[in-house]
């Protein structure tokens, strides 16, 4: 039996199937006044990001470890941002809901990509505060450009090892059922809930890559900052120990920022079965969309370099 946009809603799919991205379901009516908020948010997110990639490229003084590692942290949130963001406001703004299997995997490959790579880079900042609090003398010498190079591409080649399957394992997959993906872009769960055939290894690689993640990830920064701790409690005065830990409050923010919403998302996909679909929806662009915003703003405020060149970037320009 044909469905309302013309698909077949019975038999598997015998090629490139086109999908319906519903966008926040039970919300449709308020998709205008909600894209206020998802429009502004992504603003923020584009213009601080790039913001921020332009003050650490043009200022010579930050051209350090901790501000490489910052401009891998922010060419990663650009990219989040246009994966998802330009679709969703399409779905909002014109209900542009269609997309293609195609356009759906390579969606869906760069979200969870540059989603794993963020998490890479965030231990690699822990790593780089480790260094400069408990091995200050030894900070240029360990952290070289040649390391943060490999650092780079060792996070950019997990996320594509981690990620490559994905695309390859839905692709075999008969879409028999809705063609409808209740959400405002592609990831791997909500179409593994759309095929008609046995889904288990889907299932299983996903939770193994995400209990990866979040566990190893989150483990060595946990024990990075009982280091840090540690060192900074064996200094002396109240004021080194303040000065010490202040290096490290903007990768902290970041951390929480971008960690908690992930944790929340998931006690909530897998217990709260009677929590209402939109709220599962909001949450998962809630944690694709604030980092990406919060990132900037945070070490703009709180990274004095960072500051003053802004501040001095704006003056400059007012006059």
């Amino acid at each position: 039996m044909e469905g309302p946009h013309g698909y077949n809603g019975s038999a598997p799919n015998s090629g490139p199937a086109v999908f319906f991205l519903s966008g926040i379901p039970g919300l449709e009516n308020f998709h205008l006044w909600i894209s206020i908020p998802f429009c502004s948010v992504f603003t923020i997110a584009l213009l601080g990001n790039l913001l921020l990639l332009y003050v650490i490229k043009t200022d010579a003084s930050l051209h350090k470890p901790m501000f490489f590692f910052l401009s891998m942290l922010a060419s990663i949130d650009v990219v989040l941002s246009l994966t998802t963001m330009p679709k969703t406001l399409s779905i909002f703004w014109f209900r542009a809901r269609e997309i293609s299997l195609t356009g759906c995997l390579v969606q869906m490959f760069f979200l969870h990509t540059f989603s794993i790579m963020e998490s890479a880079v965030l231990l690699a900042m822990a790593f780089d505060r480790y260094i400069a609090v408990c091995h200050p003398l030894r900070y240029n010498t360990i952290l070289t450009r040649s390391l943060i190079v490999k650092v780079g591409l060792a996070a950019l080649a997990r996320a594509v090892l981690l990620t490559s399957p994905l695309p390859f394992l839905l692709r075999r997959l008969p879409y028999c059922r809705s063609h409808v993906i209740a959400h405002c872009f592609c990831e791997h769960m909500a179409l593994v809930r759309l095929a008609c055939s046995h889904t288990r290894f889907n299932n299983i690689y996903g939770i193994v890559v995400a209990f990866l993640l979040v566990i190893l990830d989150l483990t060595f920064i946990s024990l990075s900052y009982a280091k840090i701790i540690r060192a900074v409690l064996s200094l002396a005065s109240k004021d080194e120990q303040l000065k010490a830990f202040g290096t490290c409050i903007s990768h902290l923010w970041a951390v929480l920022i971008l960690y908690t919403p992930v944790i929340l998302s998931s006690i909530i996909h897998r217990f709260g079965h009677h929590v209402a679909p939109h709220i599962h929806i909001l949450l998962n662009n809630f944690y694709l969309l604030f980092p990406p915003m919060m990132n900037p703003i945070i070490y703009g405020v709180k990274i004095k370099q960072i500051r003053e060149r802004i501040f001095h970037l704006f003056h400059r320009k007012s006059f």
